[in-house]
């Protein structure tokens, strides 16, 4: 008579150098993506260039395809080349690396100021049930609320203060600005994992005499990382975005937003300067995600925690 033994995947051990393997695999086919995605956008842009007419379509007087003039679609290439040009003191590409530099300093540390926010609200959250009841709703109207509407008052509110004697400055503004949109992914994301941990496990733990912060510690924390890190890249790419508007909206020199407004009104007849400081701004998303990655590198053993479920149990 002859046995079958099936294995489970889900709980088979694998051994560590088919883990390694594999996931070099999925970081080079990620890249490969990346860069596929990136190609066919611009030959998309190109057929757009080619097939679309100079002055665009329009039916029944509504536009329904843009104009392909290089005042309004630049080819791929010129957004490139236009890096060389010079601009002011040293070239666009140069003027674009030192203002994305700025801004990108700016998100940094809004994302890390979101952070801290958004895991706080979130542990707190999870501690008093009443607290998550009362004030969730709350985190997600503040959302809501228009970016563009709510730079100007908290740059007025800003030059009203002072830390340690310090006066407030105006970069101060746009870190408060961007971290704004940044703290909601984490403490969202950050609450659901720390909600992860099913029952069971809760429960070996109080039968272990471990209090409230072990807990936490040891079995919330880790259960919250992979939820944790997609909430990272949302608010990384939600810091750039706030960083960028909050510039554009307070006038504070020297990024990556104002750049674009000075460009937008060099953008007579050729559009190319100001695809070319969209295109870094873009990047700058690219550059805060990958930062991420790092941190998710350090928190790779926590990537799938055992025994965790959807449980609300405190």
């Amino acid at each position: 008579m002859v046995t079958t033994t099936t294995i489970d995947p889900a709980t088979a051990v694998v051994p560590p150098k088919i883990r390694a393997a594999t996931a070099s695999k999925t970081r080079v086919l990620r890249a490969v993506y990346a860069v596929s995605a990136f190609v066919l956008v611009a030959v998309i842009w190109e057929l757009v260039k080619v097939l679309v007419p100079a002055d665009g379509v329009s039916i029944a007087g509504t536009r329904i395809l843009p104009r392909t003039t290089d005042a309004a679609l630049p080819h791929v290439w010129s957004v490139f080349t236009v890096l060389g040009e010079a601009d002011g003191k040293g070239t666009v590409g140069e003027t674009l690396l030192r203002t994305g530099m700025f801004t990108l300093g700016l998100s940094l540390l809004a994302l890390l100021l979101g952070a801290v926010v958004g895991v706080a609200l979130a542990v707190a959250m999870q501690r008093f049930g009443w607290l998550e009841r009362g004030l969730l709703p709350y985190v997600v109207l503040s959302q809501t609320v228009p970016l563009i509407a709510l730079a100007p008052l908290v740059a007025a509110w800003g030059g009203k203060l002072s830390i340690g004697g310090e006066p407030w400055r105006p970069w101060m503004s746009i870190v408060v600005i961007a971290a704004y949109l940044a703290f909601f992914p984490i403490a969202i994301g950050m609450l659901r994992g720390l909600q992860a941990p099913s029952a069971a496990s809760v429960e070996l733990m109080r039968s272990c005499s471990a209090g409230w912060w072990a807990t936490l510690s040891r079995l919330r924390f880790p259960a919250a990382v992979p939820s944790l890190i997609p909430a990272l890249r949302l608010a990384a790419a939600a810091a750039v975005i706030g960083a960028v508007v909050a510039e554009i909206s307070t006038g504070t020199a020297g990024g990556i937003g104002r750049q674009i407004i000075v460009f937008s009104q060099q953008a007579t007849g050729d559009a190319s300067r100001l695809y070319a400081a969209v295109l870094a701004a873009a990047l700058l998303g690219v550059v805060l995600t990958a930062l991420v990655g790092l941190v998710e590198l350090a928190l790779r053993r926590y990537s799938h925690p055992p025994g965790t479920s959807a449980s609300n149990d405190r």
